[in-house]
């Protein structure tokens, strides 16, 4: 232990000369709105908008000799390989899966520039680390594991460092998003029993939770790729070795939905982009809001590379988490004013986001497909019991997920 503290506190020390430290920043709104001190570790200020360099940074040092790197990544990773390789004058073949946001591809190539080459391949992370570990050993140089590295894990902890140095004292918790466990093993080490440490993952992403209960790292049978800078597989050996003492109770498994609220709550009211990865820690004060009230608690912002392509889906979700926007299949009578009748029923806050005809079920009805946002959940209980009471028929198909994707 005291070692690894050693190695994490002279790899923060080594990167001063590359980067300065992120910024660890009291949030007021959060503080307010769950009645304890909470902090931001805000990651999403490094040169590459995650903790990702850290790792890179201090594994690439300790080759001094190799000039050639290979790795795999989500983005994140790819863009602290990159941006080391550039920076040190050496090459990097980086291997992408096919899935991955435009925005995180484009910002890897900036980084890396001349130095490097990237190769999409495979729809789910862990595809594409198989195929990177192949071309390594077929034509060489050294594989950057993007968390299965000891020196990766150790370069992640100077992010504990920093903490540690600059709040001035201990915090009570510290809320870790875990993807394959670097980052959030090699900050739980440093901070050992001296602070409690919170683990949160997405629920189709939950390898820590799914080893811990296993009691050895096992691979899901199902990733969901949304949160793609958590959207892992299977955790890694060394970083399980390290959390495998990790009580269940430790690890909260997030909803993708709450996530994209949490994200447009930072966005609108504190002007703060987050990736989905990045919103988790803040997400889950939301589930030990009782626990940690009046103690302080630093949330690890852990990257804000967000494509604003992807804003439309993630308003849409949040949307729906929260009850403010719902789809339903109507079944509308074809006679003249029926429209017009179900357009009288709706409230002064209710908007039409989607109105679309499907087919028509019989002569006298057709299917329509309509979306209503409004500005409170609580006006779906008036505007469905309106309809209840004219006589139409519909069917809320909000949360039936197989049928949306074909509908919405």
């Amino acid at each position: 232990m005291t070692d690894f503290m050693t190695r994490a506190r002279a790899a923060e020390q080594a990167m001063r000369s590359v980067f300065p430290p992120t910024p660890l920043q009291r949030n007021a709104h959060l503080s307010e709105r769950y009645g304890a001190d909470i902090w931001l570790k805000r990651e999403d200020l490094s040169p590459v908008r995650s903790y990702k360099l850290r790792g890179a940074f201090n594994a690439m040092r300790k080759q001094p000799g190799q000039d050639l790197f290979v790795c795999a990544s989500a983005g994140n990773h790819a863009q602290g390989v990159a941006f080391m390789c550039r920076h040190m004058g050496v090459r990097g073949v980086i291997f992408m899966p096919v899935t991955t946001p435009q925005q995180k591809i484009q910002k890897t190539r900036k980084f890396g520039g001349d130095q490097i080459e990237i190769h999409l391949t495979g729809d789910y992370f862990d595809d594409t680390l198989g195929a990177a570990q192949g071309w390594c050993a077929q034509n060489g140089g050294h594989f950057l594991s993007p968390f299965d590295d000891e020196d990766v894990i150790e370069g992640q902890a100077s992010l504990a460092v920093e903490i540690e140095e600059q709040m001035g004292r201990l915090p009570d918790h510290v809320i870790l998003p875990v993807g394959g466990g670097g980052m959030s093993s090699g900050v739980s080490t440093w901070f050992g029993d001296r602070t409690h440490c919170l683990f949160v993952e997405p629920a189709g992403g939950a390898c820590l939770r799914a080893a811990l209960a296993a009691g050895h790292p096992v691979t899901l049978g199902h990733v969901d790729n949304f949160v793609d800078g958590a959207a892992v597989g299977r955790i890694g050996a060394k970083t399980f070795d390290l959390l495998r003492h990790t009580h269940l109770s430790d690890v909260l498994v997030l909803s993708e939905d709450r996530i994209c609220v949490t994200m447009i709550d930072m966005l609108n009211v504190e002007g703060i982009v987050l990736e989905p990865a990045g919103a988790m820690a803040i997400d889950a004060v939301e589930e030990v809001q009782s626990f940690v009230r009046g103690r302080s608690v630093v949330c690890v912002t852990s990257g804000g590379n967000f494509d604003f392509e992807r804003l439309p889906e993630v308003k849409e979700r949040a949307q729906r988490y929260s009850g403010v926007k719902k789809y339903f299949i109507l079944r509308l009578p074809q006679r003249p004013g029926a429209l017009k009748e179900f357009l009288g029923i709706l409230g002064p806050e209710d908007d039409i986001a989607r109105f679309e005809y499907l087919k028509k079920s019989a002569r006298n009805f057709g299917s329509v497909l309509i979306g209503i946002e409004t500005v409170k959940p609580e006006n779906f209980e008036r505007l469905f019991a309106h309809l209840d009471d004219a006589g139409f028929t519909y069917t809320d198909i909000t949360s039936d997920e197989t049928l949306a994707q074909f509908v919405i």
